[in-house]
């Protein structure tokens, strides 16, 4: 596969659901095209603040803490990206027409029954929200969240809105909140304008061969 340069901390988070822009940190799955993201334990790190899943504080510890445990870092990593891939198949699933796999959807409510006991229920507005805290368990930290939010989606949601980007080597999942569900790509700038421009180039390839030549005079 290509490589390409990380960018976790400035990935377009177009997915409308915490848990659908962290699975957008890796694009063009089983491809030349491949991106991923989440290349190093402190990609994962950088998201989280970049997805306000922590504080500046809380990331400059997180970033101290896996360089001086360099075991708790290699954890972070590969459950980060297990915990994606899940919630990727089960979000790429529901977008065909399919319902997610049973085994996928246990495992969803282990990971997350394992993160909340790292949680708390903290005074939020006139309610109350689930909140961790870092130094009382890095990954569920940032990992948490994600899970809270993946489980709200298929809990409290219209999963008809759940869809994936069709552009080539992309793949993003995506909440679609307009009116009308007319949602179609992760971001008209980017894929919904690279098939427009795919879309025109063939037509005028197609005009080009089917025109008839000119008779000479």
């Amino acid at each position: 596969m290509t490589e390409f340069v990380a960018r976790p901390g400035d990935l377009p988070l177009v997915g409308s659901e915490l848990a659908f822009d962290f699975t957008n940190t890796e694009s063009g799955r089983a491809s030349d095209h491949h991106l991923e993201h989440f290349r190093a334990p402190a990609d994962v790190i950088v998201w989280a603040r970049h997805a306000k899943v922590m504080t500046d504080r809380d990331r400059d510890k997180a970033l101290a803490a896996i360089s001086r445990d360099t075991a708790l870092g290699k954890r972070l990593l590969t459950e980060a990206r297990a915990l994606r891939d899940l919630i990727h198949r089960m979000g790429a699933a529901v977008s065909n027409g399919k319902k997610p796999d049973a085994d996928d959807l246990d495992e969803l409510v282990a990971v997350h029954t394992r993160m909340l006991a790292h949680g708390k229920l903290v005074p939020f507005g006139e309610a109350f929200a689930w909140s961790w805290d870092p130094s009382d368990g890095l990954i569920e930290a940032v990992l948490g969240p994600v899970t809270l939010s993946a489980l709200t989606v298929l809990t409290q949601q219209d999963l008809s809105r759940i869809k994936q980007c069709p552009g080539d080597h992309c793949g993003w999942l995506f909440f679609d909140t307009t009116k009308n569900k007319s949602r179609r790509w992760c971001e008209m700038e980017v894929c919904g304008n690279r098939a427009k421009q795919k879309g025109f180039a063939e037509r005028r390839r197609k005009t080009g061969k089917t025109k008839r030549p000119e008779k000479p005079a």
